[in-house]
């Protein structure tokens, strides 16, 4: 983690700046992304790096018919899709700047004023003073709490809830019903009672309410705890800056490793790789599997069947990013190693599947034979105070509902010496022992002390070993290189999982690789790694250790990553992928038949729903998706599996005599934007009606430069309009103006414009939903998905007058046209859906499970593309005489 500094947001009134030909007169709110002002002239300073927005006045109640997700990417309840597309409101309604680099100074909205007004509205907390806090208002469910009996009349005490505006409070957030837990104690720390605002479950505020009077009555924290080491070890460890010989010839009685591998996800070909890269028949594998990653864990399962030296944990926990489940995982994996008396092992490492050796297995087991004593943890190499304060040891934390809540303030317990710093570590099996079986007062203490801590997994260990007995055998080195970009990695993006705010490290790509060089320290791996983010960095590490695959290997470009599997249940979809997989199959189909009409034999009809879903890469290029289904043949009547490659089309133009705007490289749409690796995580930009799409441009350095971008709908309707500012070194800007949603189905347009005249545009598909609940949609009560939004404006102010400076076509026609489609339902829906979706995707190809019955119809297992294809990189073989499979 890395401190995050505080902004503060200062309102102002003022008159809008000139920006290019479209300069306002109204007045504005200025809000500031600046420290707080502490003259009039720094004020007029820090204009630059203000959002200016809109101050309609007014506005008039208004709700939004928004009915739940039903399987869209977020599962809210009605009351919270209520929230959050009540976007006419003021605290909706305001532009929201989401930069990677401090380049875009300004957004100006354009437009006339809309007389609505919010129905509700949702803020949230602030940080502390030391300005890494963060926490998020989440929506209450009210239906979490239907299942439990009322509490009996005098049970309740006294609980001190916040009014909306008051300092700790969540403005907006439901109060805590006084019947809904039960508190022991009179809760009044603005932490706590933000907390029980905010979680969602009964069970989560009951566990709130107990943990936070246990604290308040002493009875939660130890006091002190017991100092065993004399040497203050933890602030002189020693650090190996050599590395020993590495020939395991001369080494006697060599160690033996059990690798601890928590894994989630759906990258199963990269962790295969993995397991491939560091498995020995000397050493143990342990894979914990995250208990939301279903398809993963029965993957894992198939590969403790090949080798009887991997398994997997019979139990699993959801262990989220700052969790203390993630302590709890690893100690009841030691717990469990313990007790396999078959496994004789002398070193406990642990590895996620995104990380990769850098050295041999001979080299790794060569070194720490010749330190089979010591214990290798990183610490964070600056003093203990600023550590404890940046780290939110001193705060009190407690995980449930998969969050973890900050619940108010703690102190560090007497006599300890507190350290940390990262969560990898190689630990000793007589450590490891001492850990898990000692109930001396420094073990038991520090368990319960970090029970309720953030990041526990990043600190436990440390603070264990410094304090212990065994401190002189802590060494500050954890073996491995985290390729951290702090201006990238520390976004708080986790705070949608834990009130505070955090850094991840970014993924490795070739040019990245020269760090591992430079390195003085022995390392033995390295992290991240993503196959969906670039593949060609384990490759190069991968030829390094052990030499190229023999010429003429297949798919050692290609990736595969699955999305859908049959066993997962249709439930797992969501509604646009459930519609836009049918769409991409059914368009495969209409292909084959159209291309080989001559031939009876090679028309097919889709038989229920997909079967497999995968994400294609080759050469980390995005290749489309791969939707498997079965058919039937309408001739012959006989069933097979085919599988269909959709393949997407760019829609970008860019004008020519750019000029300045030479430096825009490119314009791009979409959903699950990640700004630590600048990419969409929705790599097929599939998107529907409940979605919130952002713009994002990708720049060269040059000029400063002032553009517009405006936003317009498939009925011809100005949605949305603002001014960005970007810097010289701007390479990055990207904003998700808060549209009222639904949004219109159909084709979408952004365009980036210098004073009016087009530089570029892109076009994007907003999908119709043929589902339902997973169910096809048949009825046409939910026609209001497809209608686009109440009076057909987007934002809380209308840019419909911006049309003829656009030259748009009337909008009335489109609109007419458009709402005749509204209530479809059946095969005409399909219909409308596989029209738009073939405007932006083309069928690559088709092939077969087994032998078609369609004779131009190849078999997938001989199709490059195929996910069914050879994978040799990625696939598990037997183990060779050297104990290896790689």
């Amino acid at each position: 983690m890395d401190r995050s500094r505080r902004w503060t947001l200062w309102l102002l009134r003022g008159k809008t700046p000139s920006l290019g030909r479209t300069t306002a007169s109204r007045g504005c709110a200025w809000i500031s992304l600046l420290s707080p002002p502490s003259s009039e002239g720094e004020q007029i300073r820090n204009k630059a790096n203000m959002l200016c927005l809109w101050a309609p006045r007014n506005r008039k109640h208004r709700r939004s018919k928004l009915p739940d997700h039903n399987g869209q990417e977020q599962k809210m309840d009605p009351v919270a899709i209520e929230r959050q597309n009540a976007l006419s409101g003021a605290n909706h309604g305001q532009s929201r700047l989401r930069l990677d680099q401090p380049a875009v100074t300004t957004i100006v909205r354009r437009g006339s004023r809309r007389r609505n007004k919010p129905s509700l509205k949702d803020k949230s907390l602030g940080g502390p003073e030391d300005g890494v806090a963060v926490e998020k208002a989440a929506h209450y469910d009210p239906s979490s709490s239907r299942n439990f009996s009322e509490i009996r009349a005098g049970e309740m005490a006294k609980i001190h809830l916040v009014a909306p505006g008051e300092p700790g409070s969540v403005e907006g957030a439901p109060q805590v019903p006084s019947s809904d837990f039960v508190p022991k104690c009179e809760i009044s720390g603005k932490d706590a009672l933000s907390a029980l605002h905010r979680a969602g479950s009964r069970q989560c505020r009951q566990e709130i309410a107990n943990i936070v009077c246990q604290h308040q009555a002493g009875h939660l924290i130890p006091q002190s705890l017991p100092q065993f080491c004399p040497q203050h070890v933890i602030s002189s460890a020693i650090q190996h800056t050599y590395f020993a010989d590495t020939d395991l010839s001369k080494v006697e009685n060599p160690v033996r490793v059990v690798f601890m591998l928590v894994v989630h996800g759906r990258a199963v070909r990269q962790l295969k790789r993995l397991l491939k890269a560091i498995y020995h028949k000397d050493h143990f594998y342990y894979i914990h599997v995250d208990k939301r990653s279903n398809y993963m864990h029965r993957e894992v399962l198939q590969m403790t069947e090949l080798y009887p030296n991997v398994r997997a944990t019979h139990w699993r926990m959801v262990t989220i990013w700052g969790g203390a489940s993630l302590l709890k995982a690893y100690l009841h994996s030691m717990h469990d190693l313990l007790s396999m008396l078959d496994w004789k092992w002398d070193f406990f490492i642990n590895l996620s599947a995104t990380d990769f050796p850098t050295r041999t297995n001979n080299e790794l087991v060569a070194f720490l034979s010749q330190n089979r004593d010591k214990n290798f943890l990183k610490s964070h190499g600056r003093e203990n105070a600023r550590f404890i304060k940046k780290q939110g040891l001193d705060r009190l934390f407690h995980e449930c509902d998969n969050h973890m809540w900050r619940l108010g303030e703690r102190t560090i317990p007497e006599g300890l010496e507190v350290s940390g710093g990262s969560d990898w570590f190689s630990l000793t099996h007589k450590f490891v022992e001492y850990v898990i079986n000692s109930q001396d007062e420094l073990v038991t203490g520090l368990k319960q002390f970090y029970t309720y801590a953030l990041l526990p997994a990043e600190s436990f260990f440390h603070t264990v070993l410094g304090n212990s007995h065994m401190c002189d055998t802590l060494v500050d080195n954890n073996l491995r290189v985290t390729n951290w970009n702090r201006k990238l990695g520390c976004k708080c993006q986790y705070k949608h999982i834990v009130d505070w705010c955090g850094c991840s490290p970014n993924d490795f790509k070739p040019s990245d690789l020269i760090r591992i060089q430079q390195l003085t320290r022995p390392t033995f791996f390295a992290r991240k790694f993503e196959s969906t983010v670039n593949q060609e960095a384990i490759e190069i590490l991968d030829n390094h250790l052990y030499g190229q695959y023999p010429p003429g290997t297949v798919a050692l470009k290609a990736y595969w990553e699955n999305l859908f599997e049959q066993a997962d249940g249709v439930s797992f979809l969501n509604d646009v992928a459930l519609t836009a997989y049918s769409s991409f199959f059914r368009l495969g189909l209409r292909k084959q038949e159209t291309t080989q009409s001559s031939s009876e034999t090679c028309r097919f009809e889709p038989i229920g729903y997909p079967v497999s879903v995968h994400l294609y890469f080759y050469d980390d290029r995005f290749q489309g998706y791969l939707v498997r289904q079965e058919v039937q043949n309408v001739v012959t009547r006989s069933r097979e599996m085919l599988e269909v490659w959709a393949v997407p089309q760019a829609t970008l133009q860019l004008e020519h005599n750019l000029h300045e705007f030479e430096r825009l490289k490119h314009l791009e749409v979409g959903t699950e934007w990640d700004p630590k690796e600048r990419i969409f995580r929705n790599f097929g930009g599939v998107m529907g009606p409940l979605d919130e799409p952002v713009a994002v441009q990708k720049w060269a350095r040059g000029p400063n430069l002032t553009a517009t971008i405006v936003w317009i709908d498939p009925a011809h309707i100005v949605a949305a309009s603002y001014d960005i500012s970007i810097d010289v070194e701007a390479e990055f800007t990207q904003y998700k103006p808060p549209l009222q949603r639904p949004l219109r189905p159909g084709v979408w347009t952004v365009r980036v414009l210098r004073l009016w005249d087009r530089v570029a545009e892109a076009q994007f598909l907003v999908m119709p939903l043929a589902f339902k609940g997973r169910e096809p949609l048949r009825t046409e009560d939910h026609g209001w998905v497809h209608a686009g939004p109440p009076g057909n404006v987007y934002l809380e102010q209308s840019f419909q007058q911006l049309a003829h400076v656009l030259k748009l076509p009337p909008s009335e026609p489109a609109l007419q046209e458009v709402q005749k489609k509204t209530s479809l339902v059946g095969k005409p829906l399909e219909a409308w859906v596989d029209s738009s979706v073939e405007a932006f995707w083309v069928t690559g190809d088709i092939c077969s499970d087994q032998t078609s019955s369609c004779p131009t119809i190849g078999l997938c297992t001989k199709t490059s593309w195929s996910s069914l294809s050879p994978d040799p990189k990625s696939e598990l073989g037997p183990v060779k005489k050297d104990g290896r499979i790689r």
